[in-house]
Protein backbone atom coordinates (compact mmCIF):
# COMPACT_ATOMS: atom_id res chain seq x y z
CA UNK A 1 0.00 0.00 0.00
CA UNK A 2 1.11 4.07 -0.30
CA UNK A 3 0.98 3.96 3.38
CA UNK A 4 3.51 1.33 3.97
CA UNK A 5 5.89 2.15 0.93
CA UNK A 6 5.22 6.59 2.33
CA UNK A 7 6.52 5.07 5.97
CA UNK A 8 9.53 2.90 4.68
CA UNK A 9 10.67 5.82 2.48
CA UNK A 10 10.62 8.65 5.36
CA UNK A 11 11.90 6.14 7.91
CA UNK A 12 14.80 5.00 5.22
CA UNK A 13 15.63 8.47 4.04
CA UNK A 14 14.36 10.45 6.98
CA UNK A 15 12.27 12.68 4.94
CA UNK A 16 10.14 12.80 2.28
CA UNK A 17 8.99 15.91 -0.02
CA UNK A 18 5.16 15.63 -1.19
CA UNK A 19 2.89 18.72 -2.85
CA UNK A 20 -0.05 19.55 -0.46
CA UNK A 21 -3.56 18.89 -2.11
CA UNK A 22 -6.95 20.80 -0.75
CA UNK A 23 -7.24 23.94 1.26
CA UNK A 24 -7.71 22.34 4.94
CA UNK A 25 -4.61 24.33 6.33
CA UNK A 26 -4.92 27.23 4.33
CA UNK A 27 -3.36 30.05 4.62
CA UNK A 28 -0.25 28.30 6.66
CA UNK A 29 -0.03 25.31 3.63
CA UNK A 30 -1.72 26.24 0.27
CA UNK A 31 -2.48 23.77 -2.51
CA UNK A 32 0.86 23.21 -4.54
CA UNK A 33 3.10 24.08 -1.72
CA UNK A 34 6.00 21.41 -1.29
CA UNK A 35 5.60 20.19 2.33
CA UNK A 36 8.72 18.21 3.66
CA UNK A 37 8.12 15.80 6.44
CA UNK A 38 10.58 13.87 9.01
CA UNK A 39 9.96 10.59 10.66
CA UNK A 40 9.71 11.60 14.41
CA UNK A 41 9.07 9.86 17.51
CA UNK A 42 5.72 10.25 18.74
CA UNK A 43 6.34 11.03 22.15
CA UNK A 44 8.20 14.39 21.13
CA UNK A 45 4.99 15.95 18.92
CA UNK A 46 3.20 18.60 20.35
CA UNK A 47 0.59 20.72 20.58
CA UNK A 48 0.25 22.73 17.66
CA UNK A 49 2.65 20.13 15.33
CA UNK A 50 1.31 19.46 11.80
CA UNK A 51 1.58 15.88 11.39
CA UNK A 52 1.11 13.85 8.51
CA UNK A 53 -0.98 10.90 9.16
CA UNK A 54 -3.20 8.24 7.16
CA UNK A 55 -6.73 7.56 7.93
CA UNK A 56 -8.38 4.32 8.21
CA UNK A 57 -9.83 4.37 5.08
CA UNK A 58 -6.35 5.00 3.47
CA UNK A 59 -6.40 9.07 2.99
CA UNK A 60 -3.35 10.92 3.50
CA UNK A 61 -3.95 13.86 5.98
CA UNK A 62 -1.66 16.81 7.20
CA UNK A 63 -3.30 18.40 9.96
CA UNK A 64 -2.61 20.39 13.12
CA UNK A 65 -2.13 18.42 16.56
CA UNK A 66 -4.41 19.73 18.97
CA UNK A 67 -4.47 17.51 21.88
CA UNK A 68 -3.29 14.07 22.91
CA UNK A 69 -5.62 11.94 24.71
CA UNK A 70 -4.55 8.54 26.78
CA UNK A 71 -7.56 5.35 26.31
CA UNK A 72 -6.79 1.99 28.16
CA UNK A 73 -3.01 3.35 27.91
CA UNK A 74 -2.96 4.12 24.36
CA UNK A 75 -1.85 6.82 22.90
CA UNK A 76 -4.72 8.87 20.32
CA UNK A 77 -3.97 12.48 18.55
CA UNK A 78 -6.62 15.12 17.93
CA UNK A 79 -5.95 16.85 14.74
CA UNK A 80 -7.87 19.47 12.87
CA UNK A 81 -6.91 21.31 9.41
CA UNK A 82 -7.07 24.93 10.13
CA UNK A 83 -9.88 25.66 8.34
CA UNK A 84 -11.89 22.55 9.60
CA UNK A 85 -14.94 23.63 11.37
CA UNK A 86 -14.90 19.64 13.55
CA UNK A 87 -11.49 17.72 14.64
CA UNK A 88 -10.69 14.54 12.54
CA UNK A 89 -11.24 11.17 14.06
CA UNK A 90 -8.99 10.04 16.52
CA UNK A 91 -5.91 7.95 15.40
CA UNK A 92 -3.21 6.38 16.87
CA UNK A 93 0.59 6.22 17.00
CA UNK A 94 0.57 3.80 14.10
CA UNK A 95 -1.15 6.36 11.62
CA UNK A 96 1.36 8.96 12.06
CA UNK A 97 3.64 8.85 9.13
CA UNK A 98 5.59 12.55 10.11
CA UNK A 99 6.02 15.94 11.62
CA UNK A 100 6.17 18.95 9.32
CA UNK A 101 9.52 20.42 9.16
CA UNK A 102 9.29 23.16 5.69
CA UNK A 103 6.75 24.52 3.68
CA UNK A 104 8.07 25.58 0.08
CA UNK A 105 6.02 28.14 -1.23
CA UNK A 106 6.57 29.64 -4.71
CA UNK A 107 10.06 32.00 -3.33
CA UNK A 108 10.18 31.19 0.16
CA UNK A 109 10.86 28.59 2.45
CA UNK A 110 8.23 28.45 5.42
CA UNK A 111 9.32 26.07 8.99
CA UNK A 112 6.89 25.51 11.32
CA UNK A 113 9.49 26.78 13.89
CA UNK A 114 9.33 30.29 12.53
CA UNK A 115 8.24 33.40 14.10
CA UNK A 116 5.22 33.62 12.09
CA UNK A 117 3.92 30.19 11.96
CA UNK A 118 4.58 29.67 15.55
CA UNK A 119 2.40 32.63 15.88
CA UNK A 120 -0.48 31.35 13.59
CA UNK A 121 -0.25 28.01 14.88
CA UNK A 122 -0.86 29.78 18.44
CA UNK A 123 -3.94 31.99 16.93
CA UNK A 124 -5.97 29.03 14.98
CA UNK A 125 -6.11 26.97 18.05
CA UNK A 126 -6.72 29.69 20.16
CA UNK A 127 -9.34 31.56 18.48
CA UNK A 128 -11.25 27.92 17.04
CA UNK A 129 -14.18 30.81 15.49
CA UNK A 130 -11.60 31.78 12.82
CA UNK A 131 -11.66 28.17 11.35
CA UNK A 132 -15.19 29.22 10.54
CA UNK A 133 -14.02 32.42 9.20
CA UNK A 134 -11.04 31.28 6.73
CA UNK A 135 -13.53 28.40 5.59
CA UNK A 136 -16.38 30.84 4.05
CA UNK A 137 -13.63 33.16 3.15
CA UNK A 138 -12.31 30.01 1.12
CA UNK A 139 -15.71 29.05 0.29
CA UNK A 140 -16.72 32.46 -1.65
CA UNK A 141 -13.31 32.52 -3.22
CA UNK A 142 -13.29 28.96 -4.47
CA UNK A 143 -17.24 30.22 -6.49
CA UNK A 144 -16.02 32.73 -8.12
Amino acid sequence: STYLLLKTTIKKDGWIEIPSFGNSMYPFIQEGNLCRFVHCQTTHLKKGDVILFYTKTGQLIAHRLVSIKIVNNQRFFQLKGDTNLGFDQLIGEDQILGKLVSVQKKHRLLTPEGRLARFWGKVILTFPALSGILRRYLNRKLQF
